[in-house]
């Protein structure tokens, strides 16, 4: 007997990894690919220059800080 109320995700659990949350931002797996890794790059980005800033203080002022500030209004953007 098979349970038809089953919900996509539940039938196909990969699914429910690869797509299931790119969809509740309206986009497909590659499109949410390409914005997280994008956004992974520059938060790899600031953290160096944090961390090289942490060494000399006159390097970087401000590099980190700018970075994440664009980086928050893409996430306010995109909702």
């Amino acid at each position: 007997m098979s349970d038809t109320s089953q919900t996509t995700s539940r039938k196909n659990p990969l699914a429910a990894v690869f797509l299931d949350h790119p969809a509740t931002v309206n986009e497909t797996y590659f499109q949410h690919l390409r914005f997280a890794f994008s956004f992974a790059f520059w938060l790899g980005a600031a953290a160096m220059a944090a961390l090289v800033h942490a060494f000399i203080p006159a390097l970087f002022e401000t590099t980190a800080s700018r970075i994440l500030k664009r980086l928050h209004a893409r996430i306010e953007n995109r909702h």
